[in-house]
C-alpha cells in the first residue's frame, strides 16, 4: 500500500473515502525508500530522516531489531503550506520485542538515550517513545488505541492518517544512500 497524496487540508487522509472500510487506511505500510522519496523534499526534512535513521541504528546497535514504528506528526503533513515553517522533528513510537534475555526495564536503565523522549529529540530530531510488544494484550491494546487516538487528528481535531514502518533494519542501509544520494544533489 502507497502512501497517498495530502489532502487539500495537508494531511494525509485517515481512509479511502471511495471505500471507507477497505484495508486502505492509516496506518499506511510504507517501505523505507517510499517513506524517503515522498517525504525528503527539503533539506530541514532530509535532515530530520537522517537523524531518524541514526535513531533506528542506535536501536538496532542494542539489539532492537523486531517489531515497526508509527510515524507522524508535521513531519507527515504538508506543514509548509499549513503553518508556513518547516517541520521541527518527526513523530515515532517503536512498537518492538526486546532482544532475548533483556527487559524493557533493563534496556531503558542501560540506554536511557534510547528510552528517554527528550534526549531522543535532542540528539535524533526523533519525538520517541516506545511500546514493547511482550505486554499483556490488555494493556498493548490500551497504547495502541491511545496512540492511534492521539495520532489520528491534529490539534485542531482535522483527522488525519500516519505511516508504519518495519522495524528489521534490512533496507536501512540503502535507505540511508537514497537520503544520501538527494541530499548530494542539494549540494550540485
Amino acid at each position: 500500500m502507497s502512501i497517498p497524496n495530502w489532502t487539500a487540508s495537508g494531511v494525509l487522509p485517515p481512509i479511502d473515502m471511495v471505500a471507507p472500510v477497505s484495508e486502505a487506511r492509516s496506518p499506511y505500510q510504507s517501505s523505507m525508500d517510499d517513506l524517503i522519496l515522498r517525504f525528503g523534499t527539503t533539506k530541514p526534512r532530509r535532515e530530520i530522516l537522517a537523524g531518524w535513521l541514526s535513531y533506528r541504528q542506535s536501536l538496532h546497535d542494542v539489539g532492537i531489531v523486531n517489531g515497526f514504528q508509527w510515524l507522524d506528526g508535521s513531519f507527515l503533513e504538508d506543514v509548509e503550506m499549513i503553518e508556513s515553517r518547516s517541520p521541527n522533528d518527526i513523530d515515532c513510537v517503536t512498537f518492538f520485542h526486546a532482544p532475548t534475555g533483556k527487559s524493557e526495564l533493563e534496556l531503558a536503565k542501560s540506554y536511557p538515550d534510547l528510552f528517554d523522549s527528550q534526549q531522543v529529540k535532542a540528539r535524533f530530531k526523533v519525538d520517541a517513545y516506545m511500546t514493547n510488544l511482550a505486554l499483556p494484550a490488555p494493556l498493548l491494546v490500551s497504547r495502541s488505541c491511545y496512540w492511534y487516538g492521539v495520532w489520528s487528528h491534529r490539534r485542531d481535531l482535522n483527522w488525519k492518517g500516519f505511516v508504519q514502518v518495519d522495524l528489521d533494519q534490512t533496507h536501512d542501509t540503502t535507505a540511508l544512500q537514497l537520503l544520501h544520494s538527494l541530499t548530494t544533489e542539494d549540494n550540485s
